[in-house]
């Protein structure tokens, strides 16, 4: 290869040249030249531009032209054979390729000719820089001048002087007459010029050399003078963006020092009564500029600091708190005061970004916390005076009640000042007291107060400005809008709410409240106001209070605290005040606020503060009384038909005011409903609901925002899914949730994700084979389809005297609507036009058939399915369907994912018993020859294995108090003594985990109803006069859910040795005796509710119950249940008794919903919450209710879900202990479930997990203490709601 050129070499210098002059503005903030040595090896890798530049294309064409033989040579070697490499043998090729020609001899020549000749190169642009340099210092100066002013315009000159281009260095002799002509002593032209060339010069060699200490010094001098600021701050701005944080921070502290003492030279008086700042004005200018650049490097810095040492960044937080704690006592006349620089600073940067980053991180916070602390408290005082001036200058001033606009311009009034002032302070005092060293610097004292201001003072304040300055919802929105005092005051008490602590330190204190609350107590006695916009403030208040109503201790303030004057002068919690105000409202009897433009609004955001109230438990115990779900169904009822008159629009015709009168009307008919909806979150608002008679509407409202997906609310974490599962729990809310289209929408949702896929749904690749039962792309379906039909009421709305299709031919496309279509085609897959029907057959099919273990767990779902639709043998034909020899029965049972699902179903529908009496087969196949041990039920009886060896319960001889008590023939004085007696041994009994004895127990039982059905004091309904002839008796016929109730129990009491299997006749004669008794219990209704249209929709499982306690006596059985009927407790252990009653009103009669349910439920919900948190939040995030498992462990006496010794003390300790001691059982399951349900809420499997799963482990005994204990703090509330089942709505 030949050398190059001398042409060659004279391109490579222009090049070159060209290249340096493209990159200055990267090497030029290089510290040092190992920096810039740095940055120039990297460039391919940061620069996107670099293969455009003219220097690298012409290496890279170089390059070529020597070494493109080369290379073309050593692939032709490597790829002989005629094969083509490809992928990784391609990569391989391509490596071995570039390391022979590496190694090559002619790649070396040409390595060493580049390097010699780009060596001639590099020196002649070092002479010719230095050529350039002493011709620079002979050019004129007034040329000199203009040369400068233009290179520092642009630092990629194109001139041929190289003193400026940035790849240059400076000398330290020129940087030591730099200094030296920077000093004050010399000429302003000698010092301009001096700034000039300092400009131009590399930064990295300026910050390095020997006189930058004497640099710096004169620097900060010349800023003070106007002809030479500008150049100053030039130069510092580009010092900020271009160096490390030791050299920024000594600027910046110095910079801070030089500010300061220009505030304090030039002392700028503060303009007074119309007089303005002119910002224009040279001395305002230059330091308006400086504040600037100071603001600038303050927001910046925050993104490196972190990385260098903790002084560093308290110097620069030390310096710019003093800069502004620059302050000049005055007088009382605030209108003596100087211009000081948190002024200037206002008005750059109005919202204090500067002090949001700094408080950002722990890391610079903790500085800042330390510093006010200890050095700088004044600041703190400062701005909290001004946020008093504010507020005391325009108590004075209603005129000014507005706030002034601060758009962009040059010329400030005095109140234009005060307010960006106050503004900025209001933004750091508002991220000052969030956090807790924050709220340690009150309280504070100020100079015009003479006590300190505390921080419940700072917080009324705020307060109060916010009710000086409310903006107006009818004025135009703009720019400033985020700028007026509501707003400001309304984010900072919107901060607060959000964070526990401090909404704790700062709202959850009674004078607080009581400022929020007091223009409502006004205007509750009608006493005068000074609100500029009454309904304006008022809906402020509304949201402050709402979020506070919100948050659990918000919430327990305003239901439980009694520090608020009322109407009267009588003291009386928050709630009270607010809920009257709301009634006021909707009535209209406030005439100032009812003839607002915003009326309606006003009394929307007071209904929202409600509904965060009774959307909880304990909200709705204190607000119940005031009927307020009737007053706002009222008011509903009236908008709707007011809309309806409303004249429709005509063509032609003006219609503007028609058009937003009707748009009005439909928001607020909107608000009505979804505050109407919100009692359905709670068991009791929900039969508030039912009965106002809107609960179709209220559902079909909630079903369009669901379907849009949109929040529940503003204050809602989660969405619909918790009310959802509320409402399916009972018959008319499922009942709406089906003619609002929700159940149809599932249903085709769920075919979408199981078996078609979306029409709009690009399809990539083919779908993944699932792998779990259950694929993630079906899960949420799934889960809510588990939510809706979680109820045996659901069941039988959705399912009763509903047939399935079974049609002889089902389209591939053709898609289910309805839960019957669902469960013809997913689990009554009983024909080969049903699979062939399926895309997905075996994943489908699995769906259904979890879907129907699901449904199966609750014994009366169970029942309906088995009766309409012969589940249990449809599941064995296909069991034996499925075997290894198709041409006979005998054959072997194919183990498959299907025959698994169906053997765990029949065994789960077939064996009943709790955790220690009956086993399940796994779902699950094992590696190994054996892949299932579990054997198959393909015939009645069940495989032994599926029931366990039991214990004899009912004769255990073991000698017990209780046993001894009842024995005893002695009779106490009254029938108090006696119930006390027997309460008491009975506990001291379980206390000892003594295990009482079926017919210990049996006796406890009939004694007890018995004594308490004797007393006239406390039989609850009429006591029972029913005399029926057995031949009468005989004729009554049962239903076939009745009837396969009865053979579950006999199987169950046979498997317990507590039953013969003659014990048929007589538990079907009871049955007949109950139902003949409770036919004269019920009402004649008129309901369309298929579950009200005949007698109690399931199985009477307390009657079967008491059945086995009484070990098959009918007799017994009978009179002990009769006797129970006179007894409140049977309200609540026997929903067979209570359905339809007639001592309930004709309305809560036809609902369906049982106090077990508006009641029982309730209150373990709200119990929940106090007592075992954890597991309220595990259910709100799941999207389950616990009312839903009360509701179906208690409506089948935990069958299935206790073993029997547990099942028949939960119904002695009701009877001994009281009906409530039902809410403390469900709590304690709750309680000792907890490790399991947080686990599996994270999983995604609560829902299933308690369904499907026993209760294992628990034991009443390990639980007495605590039930006791719920029993005294909530007994009174409890058992008085309990007395008052007749008049649910009192």
């Amino acid at each position: 290869m030949s050398k190059l050129s001398a042409d060659d070499e004279l391109q490579l210098q222009t090049l070159l040249k060209q290249l340096l002059r493209s990159i200055s503005d990267k090497i030029s903030g290089a510290p040092s030249p190992e920096s810039a040595e740095e940055i120039l090896l990297c460039l391919e890798e940061t620069d996107k531009n670099f293969h455009n530049y003219e220097f690298v294309r012409y290496l890279r064409q170089h390059v070529e032209s020597s070494m493109g033989t080369v290379v073309e040579e050593e692939i032709q070697n490597l790829t002989r054979g005629g094969q083509h490499a490809v992928g990784s043998a391609h990569d391989t090729l391509i490596q071995a390729a570039t390391r022979r020609t590496r190694n090559s001899a002619q790649y070396r020549l040409m390595i060493q000719t580049l390097k010699n000749t780009m060596m001639v190169v590099v020196e002649s642009l070092i002479n010719k820089f230095e050529e350039d340099q002493l011709r620079k210092e002979e050019m004129n100066r007034a040329m000199e001048r203009c040369q400068s002013s233009s290179q520092y315009a642009d630092n990629c000159s194109d001139s041929d002087s190289s003193f400026n281009q940035s790849y240059a260095f400076i000398r330290q002799e020129q940087l030591q007459a730099l200094a030296e002509k920077l000093d004050p002593s010399k000429p302003k032209e000698v010092r301009r010029e001096a700034l000039q060339a300092l400009c131009g010069a590399p930064l990295s060699d300026v910050l390095s050399c020997e006189s930058w200490k004497t640099l710096q010094a004169n620097l900060c001098a010349a800023l003070t003078e106007p002809d030479l600021s500008e150049n100053v701050l030039r130069f510092l701005a580009k010092s900020f963006s271009s160096s490390p944080l030791n050299v920024t921070r000594e600027i910046y502290t110095s910079f801070a020092k030089s500010v300061e003492s220009g505030f304090r030279s030039q002392e700028l008086s503060f303009p007074t009564g119309s007089a303005t700042v002119d910002i224009n004005t040279p001395q305002i200018s230059r330091l308006l500029k400086q504040v600037r650049l100071m603001n600038d490097f303050q927001k910046d810095v925050t993104t490196f600091w972190i990385r260098h040492p903790e002084k560093y960044m308290e110097e620069i937080i030390e310096s710019t708190f003093s800069l502004l704690s620059i302050y000049h006592e005055c007088g009382s006349n605030r209108a003596e005061r100087t211009l000081e620089p948190v002024h200037l600073l206002s008005l750059l940067d109005i919202k204090a970004t500067w002090f949001n980053k700094w408080m950002h991180g722990y890391y610079s916070r903790a500085v800042v916390f330390r510093l006010l602390e200890k050095k700088y408290k004044s600041l703190v005082a400062e701005a909290l005076q001004q946020g008093l001036h504010y507020s005391e200058l325009f108590e004075c001033d209603t005129s000014e009640a507005d706030d002034p606009g601060l758009s962009q311009r040059s010329v400030y009034t005095r109140k234009e000042l005060e307010y960006s002032f106050f503004v900025h302070s209001l933004c750091v005092l508002g991220k000052l007291i969030i956090y807790t060293d924050g709220r340690k610097l009150f309280p504070v004292k100020i100079r015009t107060h003479k006590d300190p201001v505390t921080l419940t003072d700072f917080i009324v304040i705020l307060i109060n400005i916010m009710y000086q300055h409310p903006r107006p919802l009818s004025s135009d929105t703009s720019l400033t809008d985020s700028l007026s005092p509501s707003s400001l005051v309304m984010e900072v008490l919107g901060m607060l709410c959000e964070r526990t602590e401090c909404a704790a330190d700062c709202l959850y204190q009674t004078p607080v409240i009581e400022t929020l609350v007091s223009p409502v107590v006004a205007l509750l006695t009608e006493q005068r106001t000074n609100l500029k916009y009454p309904a304006a403030t008022q809906i402020l208040i509304a949201d402050i209070l709402a979020r506070i109503a919100n948050t659990d201790k918000g919430l327990e303030i305003f239901l439980y605290e009694k520090n608020l004057l009322g109407a009267h002068g009588e003291k009386t919690v928050a709630a009270h005040i607010i809920v009257q105000f709301t009634l006021r409202l909707l009535s209209q009897a406030l005439p100032s606020l009812s003839e607002s433009d915003e009326s309606h609004s006003l009394c929307g955001a007071f209904l929202f503060v409600c509904r965060q109230m009774y959307n909880t438990c304990e909200g709705l115990q204190v607000l119940q009384t005031y009927s307020l779900h009737k007053a706002i169904a009222a008011a509903w009822q009236k908008t709707s038909s007011l809309s309806e008159r409303i004249s429709t629009p005509v063509s032609g015709v003006c219609t503007g005011s028609s058009t937003q009168e009707m748009a009005n009307m439909l928001v607020w008919e909107d608000t009505l409903l979804g505050s109407l909806l919100n009692f359905a979150a709670t068991p009791k608002g929900l039969l508030l609901l039912q009965q106002t008679g809107a609960i179709q509407e209220c559902v079909s409202y909630m079903f369009s925002r669901f379907s849009k997906k949109l929040q529940v609310s503003r204050c809602e974490k989660f969405g619909y899914g918790v009310m959802v599962t509320q409402v399916a729990a009972t018959a008319p809310g499922v009942a709406a949730l089906h003619s609002s289209g929700f159940v149809t929408s599932l249903v085709v949702e769920l075919w979408l994700a199981l078996e078609s896929g979306a029409d709009d749904t690009r399809v990539a690749h083919p779908r993944p084979t699932p792998m779990d039962p259950i694929d993630r792309s079906c899960l949420k379906s799934f889960l809510s389809l588990v939510n809706l039909l979680s109820s045996s009421l659901a069941v039988w709305e959705l399912l009763g005297r509903q047939l399935l299709a079974n049609k002889s031919e089902y389209t591939l496309r053709e898609t289910p609507t309805s839960i019957p279509d669902l469960i013809d085609r997913l689990v009554a897959v009983n024909s080969d036009v049903k699979i062939h029907s399926l895309f997905h057959y075996e994943q489908s099919h699995t769906f259904g058939l979890r879907l129907l273990s699901v449904l199966c767990c609750c014994l009366d779902s169970f029942l309906l399915l088995e009766s309409q639709y012969n589940i249990f043998s449809m599941l064995v034909q296909r069991q034996r369907e499925n075997v290894t020899d198709q041409d006979t029965t005998e054959g072997v049972i194919i183990i498959d994912s299907l025959s698994v699902e169906r053997n765990h179903i029949l065994v789960r529908v077939n064996v009943v018993g709790g955790p220690s009496e009956r086993r399940l087969p796994s779902r699950v196949l094992e590696e190994g020859e054996d892949p299932y041990s579990w054997p198959m039920f393909i015939s009645y009886p069940p495989p032994p294995c599926y029931v366990l060896n039991l214990q004899d319960f009912q004769n255990n001889t073991k000698e017990s108090e209780i046993s001894a008590f009842l024995a005893s023939p002695k009779e106490p004085k009254n029938e108090e003594n006696w119930l006390e007696i027997c309460r008491r041994h009975f506990c001291e009994d379980i206390s000892k985990s003594n295990t009482l004895s079926g017919k210990v127990l049996a006796d406890l039982l009939e004694k007890v109803v018995a004594h308490l059905s004797s007393s006239a004091s406390r039989c609850f309904f009429s006591p029972a006069q029913y005399k029926a002839e057995e031949k009468n008796v005989k004729s009554v016929a049962l239903s076939s859910v009745e009837q396969l109730g009865i053979n579950i129990c006999l199987r169950y009491g046979c498997s317990l040795q507590i039953l013969q299997e003659d014990s048929m006749s007589d538990l079907e004669l009871l049955m007949k005796h109950i139902k003949t008794y409770l036919s004269t219990q019920r009402v004649k209704t008129s309901s369309g509710l298929i579950s009200q249209q005949y007698d109690y929709p399931g199985h009477d499982w307390l009657a079967s119950t008491v059945f086995l306690i009484m070990a098959g006596n009918m007799e017994r059985s009978l009179q002990l249940l009769l006797n129970l009927s006179s007894l409140l407790l049977s309200a609540f252990i026997w929903p067979a008794r209570i359905h339809a009653s007639v001592y309930f009103p004709q309305k809560v009669a036809e609902s369906g919903i049982t106090p077990v349910y508006w009641c029982t439920a309730h209150y373990v919900e709200m119990l929940l919450k106090t007592e075992v948190p954890l597991v309220h939040s595990a259910f709100r995030m799941s999207g389950f209710t616990p009312s839903q498992m009360c509701l179906h462990w208690l409506t089948q006496c935990f069958w299935n879900y206790l073993d029997w010794s547990e099942i028949c003390m939960y119904i002695c300790t009701c009877a001994v202990m009281g009906p409530d001691y039902q809410v403390y059982l469900c709590v304690a399951i709750f309680k000792h479930l907890q490790p399991e349900i947080l686990e599996r809420t994270q999983s995604q499997e609560l829902q299933v997990f308690l369904k499907e799963e026993p209760i294992a482990g628990f034991k009443f005994s390990n639980y007495l203490e605590f039930m006791m204990g719920l029993e005294r703090r909530y007994r009174k509330i409890i058992l008085t709601d309990m007395d008052n089942i007749k008049n649910p709505q009192e």
